[in-house]
């Protein structure tokens, strides 16, 4: 396992939460599968958090369904690979990575999927200058993070699959079904060791980008994460999170009262949603996804902006000018619809007076 460093921005999860993964490995006395750190009950109680024997507590990464996760995690105890799918913001970047820092205590193994990912970075490449100079050799290969994870036996992630070009994405095909990724240029092939598999995601809204073939879909197990069920489930994810993001990146500011993360965050579920919280009113949606990463994000700015030019403090005046940015994507009909939403609905809500009167400032 990799030495946390504090000077870096953003850790890694096996290194952000070794001291978990740690006395998690230490009372678990469960099976495990071949080149597992964790049994899949202690990946679990990683993922949904819980207090060990000894009093350790294990921080929550994932607020939601525990069926879910338990699909996911037995899903990558199998020959299957597991495929997460869902709207913008919800977390399933942040799931596959914690999924393989408790399986493998590596989270790294990791390809970015863009319209411009080519095969060898799914497979491998070749060090040209040694190509030409030696030819074909084992040193001059270049292992992909795929081929690497095949080789020690841990979990390769795949971010935005169905962004990838469908011919570059069947081949995963054999790489799934048979755990092999041949190399005909050395006339051999790598097989997998026990501890590979691969976990991709993929958002709802790229359907019909680049639609997985029908041979694909049979490698993977699908599990769907959907939006946070319950406002409160929202706010505790966002509080969570913002919280950790702001000491990492250091910002002097006082911790955002409740009430304040739990108004931006109904702000979010009722714009996404069309509808407000009591379901009486029926409302306009931005074009904007206003995912649950989102409105972290939002708490966040309005923390940096009452830290570094206002009290310390947070307040409606900062949450205001920060959630401008998310709400109006497009300036012309995201504006209407952000101010039919003051006038209508923040407007008649008591306690949001001064919230109301910060957006009216801004907007």
């Amino acid at each position: 396992m990799t030495t946390p460093d504090a000077t870096v921005l953003r850790q890694h999860a096996e290194q952000q939460y070794a001291h978990e993964l740690a006395a998690l490995a230490a009372h678990d006395t469960r099976p495990r599968p071949p080149r597992w750190n964790l049994s899949p009950h202690a990946v679990l109680t990683y993922l949904l958090g819980g207090t060990l024997p000894d009093g350790t507590e294990i921080t929550a990464k994932y607020v939601g369904d525990r069926r879910l996760m338990e699909i996911a995690v037995a899903t990558l105890a199998t020959d299957r690979a597991l495929l997460l799918l869902g709207v913008p913001g919800t977390a399933k970047s942040w799931v596959s990575e914690h999924l393989a820092a408790a399986i493998s205590g590596d989270s790294t193994l990791l390809i970015q999927g863009t319209a411009g990912t080519a095969e060898d970075t799914l497979r491998y490449g070749w060090n040209y200058a040694r190509l030409l100079a030696e030819g074909p050799s084992p040193a001059a290969l270049v292992q992909s993070p795929i081929l690497r994870a095949m080789q020690s036996g841990k979990i390769a992630r795949l971010e935005e699959l169905t962004r990838v070009q469908s011919d570059v994405q069947d081949t995963l095909i054999t790489i799934l079904s048979e755990k092999t990724l041949p190399v005909p240029e050395l006339n051999t092939e790598i097989q997998a060791v026990h501890g590979f598999n691969l976990i991709a995601t993929a958002n709802t809204r790229d359907r019909g980008v680049n639609d997985l073939s029908s041979a694909l879909k049979r490698r993977f197990n699908t599990v769907i994460l959907p939006v946070p069920d319950t406002l409160d489930d929202e706010v505790r994810i966002v509080t969570q999170r913002a919280q950790a993001l702001s000491a990492a990146l250091q910002i002097p500011a006082q911790p955002p009262a409740l009430e304040e993360v739990r108004r931006i965050v109904t702000v979010f579920r009722e714009l996404r949603s069309g509808t407000t919280e009591d379901g009486k009113t029926r409302l306009k949606t931005p074009s904007g996804s206003l995912s649950t990463a989102e409105a972290i994000s939002v708490v966040n700015q309005s923390l940096s902006l009452a830290a570094h030019f206002g009290t310390g403090t947070l307040t409606p005046h900062d949450i205001a000018a920060s959630l401008i940015g998310a709400v109006i994507k497009d300036p012309t009909q995201d504006a209407l619809i952000w101010r039919e939403y003051l006038e209508t609905v923040t407007k008649k809500r008591d306690d949001w007076k001064d919230f109301y009167k910060a957006c009216r400032a801004v907007s």
